[in-house]
């Protein structure tokens, strides 16, 4: 993809001028990828998400001392100890989860510019998510929280990250890590939906939101990142949370059915290259479920799954094309996938070949355009 040009810069500028923002010229706009569409889904008057919460949302009761019962060991199952010890548990696999986002980049260990002075206050008896975790004596293994007996969300081509907390910088007092802010908007997120909760995975729809947010060049947008994070992930969740259910997964709004789809419009676009894949039993799951839960945000590097979501987030049906996307990204692919075996072609489709996101995007547009 082209870098974006001033001219295109200001294009936004005079949309997002006007009194009443034409949403349809946004949309076309982002699709072509001249600026993340996900910072323009926020509202301008959003108010703080810190500070419509509050410390003690964010710290307590949830990570407070806990004055609240002399008997941690109450077997009463709606007590609050036992709250508090389930809350851990979802708590260290998010903290496991988001310590190794992003691996082949430094800045989610990076500390912020923006920390939330409150809860780092030493003043304050308020007890920050990191020490919590550091406390525990759980064990984040005890957490089995994938999705469809998956047991690693992450792509073979992505960098691994430390295999211990010991292995990451520590920063020094008063300073909260990119990570650890990502941790307290997931961890909010499950409390405030205790239905759904925390699923391994989630952390990597977050990220790509709050880095586009977190690295604005205007630092008014800058310091809001939290806030503005939260904002648009609770929204994202609310339309693909069913990915997460497993009791939904074979319903018409589960992600089989929408894998299974995958193959329907390959096999309408592409019967030969569908009847190969039937031939080697290569099935949807053994790839298509991490391309459609993560919104492929797992297969490619972060400028470009930034760039996937721009065109992604600014189409009306947007989840209609990422299965185009999908459907795409084989037929890219397809005479490597016609010649070779079984094993070459897991190879291929869980370790995606093809870098040019642009490329990618227009073949999809492509097969959007020709229904």
């Amino acid at each position: 993809c082209r870098p974006i040009s001033p001219s295109r810069i200001a294009d936004f500028q005079d949309v997002l001028k006007e009194p009443s923002i034409a949403l349809e010229k946004l949309r076309e706009l982002s699709f072509s990828g001249k600026k993340p569409f996900c910072i323009f889904t926020v509202s301008l008057e959003q108010p703080c998400f810190r500070d419509r919460i509050g410390p003690r949302g964010l710290s307590g009761p949830w990570t407070e001392h806990l004055h609240f019962s002399p008997q941690p060991l109450n077997p009463n199952p709606d007590s609050r100890w036992n709250t508090y010890f389930k809350d851990n548990e979802v708590l260290l696999q998010i903290d496991k989860d988001v310590r190794r986002l992003c691996p082949d980049i430094s800045f989610f260990q990076r500390a912020t510019d923006y920390p939330c002075l409150l809860i780092l206050d030493p003043q304050n008896e308020f007890e920050t998510l990191r020490k919590r975790v550091e406390q525990t004596t759980l064990k984040s293994q005890t957490v089995a929280r994938n999705r469809s007996g998956v047991t690693n969300m992450s792509s073979p081509h992505k960098n691994s990250a430390p295999s211990s907390l010991n292995e990451y910088e520590v920063l020094p007092n008063g300073c909260e890590a990119h990570w650890e802010v990502v941790e307290r908007i997931l961890f909010i997120y499950a409390k405030l939906n205790p239905g759904i909760a925390y699923v391994q995975g989630m952390n990597e729809i977050v990220g790509p939101l709050y880095y586009t947010f977190a690295t604005d060049p205007n630092s008014e947008w800058k310091e809001h990142a939290e806030a503005d994070t939260f904002f648009c992930f609770t929204n994202l969740m609310a339309e693909i949370r069913d990915n997460f259910i497993k009791s939904l997964d074979d319903s018409q709004c589960g992600i089989t059915y929408k894998m299974e789809k995958v193959y329907s419009t390959l096999k309408d676009k592409d019967v030969e290259l569908y009847l190969k894949l039937q031939e080697q039993n290569i099935k949807p799951q053994f790839f298509a479920f991490r391309w459609l839960t993560l919104l492929l945000s797992q297969e490619f590097l972060l400028p470009d799954v930034i760039r996937i979501w721009d065109s992604l987030f600014a189409d009306d049906n947007r989840f209609d094309f990422l299965l185009l996307v999908c459907c795409a990204m084989l037929m890219l692919i397809r005479e490597q996938l016609l010649e070779g075996d079984f094993t070459v072609n897991m190879r291929l489709l869980q370790d995606y070949p093809i870098t040019d996101v642009c490329q990618i995007l227009q073949k999809a547009k492509e097969l959007q355009d020709s229904k």
